[in-house]
């Protein structure tokens, strides 16, 4: 685990919980960060370098999730990929191959480099995907309200890229080209659970047909991120609205934190569908 701010240390637990897989370092920058501290206190295995912690190991890993910035995802994949390393990228990098794992899932051992995208992303492609295929839509605007302490310094640091990779999955996964992804970061108290607004316009929608497509795939993310909830679905005049939230599953992060949780647990699903179809490391595909 590459990065121990509140993305980093929630999705360590999650893989000590995991039955797939088995967490063997978390490594932060500065040995005195908070984030390094509470993961100590948990008893996980820490090492303060960074990246160069992960030469001190006695084995190379098969997985490395990064939980850093956009900007540091580039010296990593340099670095890992040619090692063998499947990264499984949490940053809004735009490097790797984009992974919703209800849309594109079964093709996620044939990369080494993966990109989570969002937590809007994550919440709002496989609606917005369900409907697309079925309708045609001319534009879609996606909404994301995350609470202020539930926002770390990393995605202050890459608000535009989060926009723009957002923006790039709900292209590459719908095939819409008018697309609008927006991200509000809420002061309120209290906390704002994590919301996702989509907004759709397009031909032949009615609440008849959208419904029971937002439902379905709303299941389907729910298999993973137990807290997805979709609290409205208005159709109207070939225009459809549709909001989400999201709660944390109540690890390392409360429960208005359904921004971090959705990723987190995307990336763990990720993470163990790799371990499970376990086509070796070194026979998969290097992606550059």
């Amino acid at each position: 685990m590459l990065g121990a701010g509140l993305i980093g240390v929630d999705l360590a637990v999650k893989v000590e919980r995991s039955a797939a897989l088995d967490l063997r370092l978390v490594a932060g920058r500065t040995a005195d960060s908070p984030g390094l501290k509470r993961a100590a206190r948990l008893g996980l295995p820490v090492a303060s370098r960074g990246l160069s912690s992960l030469a001190d190991l006695d084995e190379p890993l098969d997985v490395v999730f990064d939980a850093t910035n956009a900007g540091s995802h580039a010296e990593h994949a340099e670095t890992l990929t040619p090692l063998g390393t499947l990264l499984i990228d949490l940053t809004p990098s735009r490097i790797g191959r984009m992974v919703v794992p209800t849309v594109n899932g079964a093709e996620v051992a044939a990369h080494r480099d993966l990109n989570m995208v969002s937590c809007g992303g994550q919440a709002s492609v496989p609606i917005v995907r369900a409907i697309t295929r079925a309708h045609r839509i001319d534009y879609v605007e996606v909404v994301a309200t995350a609470a202020t302490l539930s926002v770390g310094r990393g995605t202050r640091l890459n608000l535009d890229e989060y926009v723009e990779t957002t923006q790039d999955a709900l292209r590459e996964f719908t095939g819409v080209g008018d697309v609008k992804a927006i991200l509000n970061v809420s002061p309120a108290r209290p906390p704002a659970t994590f919301r996702v607004a989509m907004s759709l316009i397009g031909e032949g929608l009615t609440h008849e047909s959208v419904h029971p497509l937002v439902a379905s795939a709303a299941a389907d993310v729910r298999a993973f991120a137990t807290g997805y909830t979709v609290t409205s679905c208005i159709v109207n005049d070939n225009k459809a609205f549709i909001a989400v939230e999201v709660t944390s599953a109540g690890d390392q992060i409360p429960a208005y934190a359904g921004n971090l949780d959705i990723i987190n647990s995307a990336a763990i699903r990720v993470a163990e569908r790799c371990a499970v179809e376990r086509r070796p490391i070194e026979a998969m595909e290097v992606v550059s």
